[in-house]
């Protein structure tokens, strides 16, 4: 899986995730939390795996999207 920031993209933070699909991934939800935005043909085993990723490192890339966002 490749996990992406986008230079040009959007606020709130979030990661694209692709792999056998593509997964969009809120670094940071209404609860503080990770949360997905949508999924286009990622399996579920896929989508749990992306998500742990990105819920270990967390801070990392929020630290990385306001290096790129501000």
């Amino acid at each position: 899986m490749r996990f992406i920031i986008f230079v040009d993209d959007h606020a709130p933070a979030h990661v694209h995730v692709f792999g056998d699909g593509h997964a969009k991934i809120n670094l940071r939800g209404a609860d503080g939390k990770t949360e997905v935005v949508t999924i286009e043909g990622m399996k579920r085993g896929d989508v749990r795996r992306a998500m742990q990723v990105i819920v270990d490192e967390q801070q990392a890339l929020l630290a990385r999207w306001r290096e790129i966002h501000g």
